[in-house]
């Protein structure tokens, strides 16, 4: 039996960040009701309020950051041509509380498999970038420092170089066998439940205006199958809220499983040991959390445990201790495209500085693998083409 009481809480900032800290005073009893333990957690709020999201100021700057590289499509033309009225306008509604999110555009892309990607309009998306301005800064410090996907200064090249550190120190630079436990969460951004993301907000989010806003947002979109399930590919917003939802299991994977050696991107997840037994036992704890806490399952197919000396598939590369590599279908769709985009400067549909430019981009990605080889055959197509 215990007692749990409010000790006390305050304004204090974390790594330049105004904070919320509420701190909760824990008292244990045995049988005789005698004291015999005290604990206290620490809640960490965001104490930036509904008005600092909607203010004029927040907005017009999030313009600035939403219109770079955007100045030539057509629906932002439309929206700048009456720039101040279409901002005071959503200024008015979100002040008002009669703000609506709208409808989405749906197409389809290749990234390199096909994806379904929803686009918000202008005004939604101006709206998105406000929120994520003032939450970013916030949540981001709540994450792990092994989550690598859509935060600044992380990414794909950061999560795998992590990885072949994480290998050599489960290894001892090679000494002994290192397992890598890989999964796949299926239907990523399609399973991600309403209701759970919302009650997690909650729990850092004390002002009831940004809740609202933000379930506004949430229940704008729904997957095909479920109402309250799913978030759109297109959000920028998306992109945070997965990684807010996604950060309990983190916390789980580093906490209750203490896996020392840890890294994820997106939907996508290795865990190093050098103990095979413990590696496979992690596996059905794993589905429990993620089915009980999350209402996400892992991918059926996409669940190994392999050897490091064997190669894992991580982020589009087969990753090995000391060394990586493309992946053979990676390697197939980059000369395709490239002898494809030859095609087009020939046909006058693409210039020839669009095509050096993406070759350039294939050149980048080589880099950050052992990618010699491929650079002689990429460079002898190129130099078929003159």
């Amino acid at each position: 039996m215990s007692d749990a009481k409010t000790f006390g809480f305050g304004k204090i900032t974390m790594q330049g960040l105004p904070i919320l800290i509420c701190l909760f005073f824990f008292i244990d009893h045995d049988w005789q009701g005698r004291s015999i333990k005290s604990r206290i957690f620490m809640k960490i709020q965001l104490i930036h309020k509904f008005e600092d999201i909607i203010s004029l100021e927040n907005l017009l700057k999030a313009w600035k950051e939403f219109l770079k590289g955007k100045q030539n499509k057509k629906d932002v033309q439309e929206f700048s041509m009456y720039l101040m009225d279409n901002i005071f306008s959503l200024h008015s509604d979100l002040i008002n509380h009669i703000y609506k999110h709208g409808s989405y555009q749906a197409f389809k892309i290749n990234d390199p498999k096909p994806r379904d990607i929803h686009k918000a309009t202008v005004r939604d998306r101006l709206l998105h970038h406000a929120i994520y301005r003032i939450l970013y800064p916030f949540f981001d410090k709540t994450f792990i420092a092994d989550s690598y996907s859509c935060r600044l200064n992380k990414g794909t090249h950061k999560a795998v170089n992590k990885f072949r550190k994480f290998a050599w120190k489960t290894s001892k630079n090679n000494t002994r066998t290192c397992w890598a436990l890989k999964c796949d969460i299926k239907k990523f951004f399609a399973n991600i439940d309403h209701n759970i993301l919302i009650s997690i907000l909650q729990k850092y989010i004390p002002d009831e205006n940004i809740i609202e806003l933000l379930k506004n947002v949430i229940r704008s979109f729904s997957s095909e199958k479920d109402k309250t399930i799913g978030l759109p590919l297109g959000n920028l917003t998306s992109q945070l809220f997965v990684n807010i939802y996604m950060n309990k299991f983190d916390q789980f994977v580093k906490h209750k499983l203490k896996a020392k050696y840890y890294i994820r991107y997106a939907d996508d997840f290795v865990i190093f040991s050098a103990n095979k037994k413990w590696t496979e036992k992690q596996i059905g704890l794993i589905k429990k959390f993620l089915s009980q806490e999350l209402r996400l399952e892992l991918h059926p197919n996409k669940i190994f445990i392999k050897t490091i000396a064997l190669g894992i598939d991580f982020l589009g590369l087969v990753n090995f201790s000391d060394y990586r590599i493309l992946r053979t279908k990676t390697k197939r769709r980059i000369f395709r495209k490239i002898k494809l985009n030859k095609t087009k400067m020939e046909s006058k549909i693409i210039t020839e500085e669009s095509f050096n430019q993406s070759l350039q981009a294939y050149y980048g990605i080589l880099r950050h693998c052992n990618g010699h080889k491929l650079k002689i055959e990429v460079d002898k197509i190129v130099k078929d083409f003159y």
